[in-house]
């Protein structure tokens, strides 16, 4: 990922992937897109959701669908744990811990 922000598998199938992802307060995760549908669910903390160049801010308990392809980013106002559900897979993650278990 970016510096100040970890993610850790949590379950996978054929069609969906979850992750959580522990942000640091300040980091910045930089526009990006990717195939994916994704659902962003704030366990715990605060922090903005960049979209297309607009913000929303969001905060414990708060959730946000995030359709394929949309440009999106986060910057991290303080301490966060996110759970992230994406569908398809995120095979590039499910490669990365691949990896990391070998």
């Amino acid at each position: 990922m970016v510096p100040g922000i970890r993610r850790r598998t949590l379950t996978n199938g054929p069609h969906m992937y979850q992750m959580m992802a522990q942000l640091d307060a300040g980091s910045v995760m930089p526009s990006h897109h990717h195939p994916q549908e994704q659902i962003l669910h704030v366990l715990r903390g605060k922090l903005r959701l960049i979209l297309d160049g607009k913000t929303r801010e969001m905060a414990t308990g708060d959730s946000y669908y995030l359709g394929s392809n949309v440009s999106h980013g986060v910057e991290t106002i303080e301490e966060s744990l996110v759970l992230d559900t994406f569908s398809p897979p995120r095979d590039d993650y499910l490669a990365i811990d691949a990896k990391q278990s070998s």
